[in-house]
């Protein structure tokens, strides 16, 4: 990874973390909306980073969210789940296609269809893992689901307009 790449991917990390503790854990709506907008970071890594060190980075990610808001792990195992299924998501969306090295994941890069459905792959599974967690129950799983769902749309438009505003012109 070049200096540039590092000095970005911790400047992302950190902005995600702030941005969601201070702007997105104040957004609930309707008790069924809570867009999570740091899953990006694991999001936006590029392909050829370790598993090891995606990993890593996800429990580091997570970790920073659960000691803001005080939830003990839930962020932390739903952002290591996270990156664990991020290898299955590359096979799923991508099928046969290999990337060439230096390619990262983004909009400009791979197209909006692409990123929409690669997103929408790791924040459903993250969401729904999460949820699942908080609820730490499947007697009222219609309404967690539901919840799931509601907040992986509010994710993806958020993290989709994101990516379009900051993100640089492929090369």
């Amino acid at each position: 990874m070049r200096n540039n790449d590092l000095f970005i991917n911790i400047l992302r990390f950190i902005t995600l973390v702030l941005a969601q503790v201070f702007i997105f854990n104040k957004v609930n709506l309707g008790g069924v909306v809570n867009p999570m907008i740091y899953p990006l970071f694991i999001i936006l890594l590029p392909f050829e980073t370790n598993k090891n060190l995606s990993l890593f980075l996800a429990f580091m990610l997570g970790l920073s969210v659960d000691l803001f808001t005080g939830s003990i792990g839930l962020h932390t195992s739903a952002a290591v789940f996270m990156a664990f299924i991020r290898p299955l998501a590359f096979s799923v969306i991508s099928s046969n296609k290999v990337f060439e090295s230096g390619i990262k994941p983004g909009i400009n890069y791979l197209g909006i269809s692409w990123f929409i459905s690669y997103t929408a792959f790791l924040i459903f599974a993250h969401h729904i893992f999460f949820f699942i967690v908080e609820s730490f129950s499947f007697d009222n799983i219609g309404h967690t689901i539901f919840k799931a769902l509601l907040s992986t749309v509010a994710s993806i438009v958020l993290i989709v307009v994101v990516d379009v505003l900051f993100k640089p012109q492929a090369k």
